[in-house]
């Protein structure tokens, strides 16, 4: 009888060890799970963009978790855990990918990378926040790249965290005006197919350039998928403008740089698309972009822009006017889960993510890489910049408006 009550306590205990063997080290530590989500296009032309925010989300996610994690309502650590979905730069893939991950217990998503998903994916987000009558999804989406103007305010729950274009060409183009009295003319060139290089040609630098006293003269059109741009440079040519204002993606950027090269075309300034501002261009084309002159709301001039460039690389990414900002959201969703009582719990996910959103919502100011970025109340960012241009294959800052 008592050979058998001993056994049995040995399998109980031996039982318990194996339970407690199985259990996570955060269950025991106390730690819970922060479920994010992260999409973009890492299929096709422009996959290097979402190639390198999901880099950049990665070392976001490993240096918040391996400093202290995220503070939860009730005093327990949380940890980031990242899944990234490629939504091939399609709206009908993105909106699919969102209702995805709406299903999970994702708490937030970061993305999308394409203009041309994030317009017609936050028209499927509830447009009012609180409004029972509004069946759309009730999931915050945080916007890292896409930058086509006014997005956001398609829904209550749709923040941007992208800079402000049309600040940013006004400001260059009568910064030009100033530093360049004796120019007088604008060509523009166009990625005609692309939601956001045909916006920001025809709202933004279309407007800036005249603004600023300078004549438009003339415009070309091309596709992303174009190889050939002998016709458009031709139209260039014989505009003989001052100035190039190029709005397009660095693959196209750079067919029709090379292209200016061998067709010897000259301006006295070419000025190119925010997206251009990457590595990707230098490394197609640095030296028929040479002297290209982009505004950009990331450039490595500060301790902390450095530190979110060198862990990014660690991750086999790289830092730029887009990925960068996808840092910076890590951090500001960092700041809002602790200021809003999250519980980061299975049954408290849809809670969650009304409290993310209003912490999103009601934030005016947040750190940015390169300095302090204002929030406005529709959820867009107007984030600092600076003028940066192409100089023996890199980027160097030429002049920064704030100084």
């Amino acid at each position: 009888m008592k050979s058998s009550l001993l056994g049995g306590v040995a399998v109980a205990a031996s039982v318990f060890a194996a339970m407690t063997l199985g259990m996570s080290s955060s269950a025991i530590s106390g730690e819970r799970t922060i479920h994010i989500a992260g999409f973009g296009v890492k299929t096709g032309v422009v996959r290097s963009f979402g190639i390198n925010t999901e880099a950049v989300l990665k070392a976001a996610v490993l240096h918040v978790n391996s400093t202290g994690g995220v503070k939860l309502a009730d005093g327990s650590t949380g940890k980031f855990k990242l899944t990234f979905y490629d939504d091939r730069c399609k709206a009908e893939e993105g909106i699919s990918v969102v209702r995805r991950i709406a299903g999970t217990p994702a708490v937030i998503a970061i993305g999308p990378t394409c203009s041309n998903v994030a317009e017609p994916l936050f028209g499927i987000l509830q447009k009012k926040r609180g409004d029972a009558s509004d069946s759309g999804l009730q999931m915050p989406i945080f916007t890292d790249t896409a930058i086509k103007g006014g997005l956001a305010k398609i829904s209550d729950w749709a923040f941007r965290n992208v800079p402000n274009e049309a600040n940013m060409y006004k400001a260059l183009f009568a910064w030009l005006r100033t530093e360049h009295p004796n120019l007088k003319t604008v060509f523009g060139g166009v990625e005609q197919d692309f939601a956001h290089s045909r916006f920001t040609w025809h709202k933004v630098m279309k407007v800036a350039a005249p603004a600023a006293g300078y004549e438009v003269v003339g415009e070309a059109k091309w596709l992303l998928a174009d190889t050939s741009f002998t016709t458009q440079v031709r139209a260039m040519k014989k505009a003989n403008a001052d100035i190039i204002s190029i709005s397009s993606h660095p693959f196209t950027t750079c067919g029709l740089l090379k292209e200016m090269k061998r067709q010897r075309v000259k301006p006295k300034i070419i000025v190119g698309l925010t997206s251009s501002s990457s590595m990707e261009t230098l490394t197609g084309c640095g030296k028929a972009a040479e002297g290209i002159i982009i505004p950009t709301s990331f450039a490595p001039v500060t301790d902390a822009a450095r530190f979110a460039a060198a862990k990014t690389a660690e991750q086999g990414g790289s830092t730029d006017l887009h990925s960068a900002s996808a840092w910076e959201n890590v951090m500001i969703i960092k700041q809002v889960i602790e200021a809003s009582s999250v519980d980061a719990k299975a049954d408290t996910v849809q809670a969650d993510r009304g409290k993310i959103r209003d912490g999103l919502a009601a934030l005016k100011t947040t750190k940015g890489l390169i300095g302090t970025i204002k929030r406005t109340a529709e959820g867009e960012a107007d984030k600092p910049f600076v003028f940066a241009h192409a100089q023996n294959s890199q980027w160097a800052v030429l002049h920064d408006p704030a100084m």
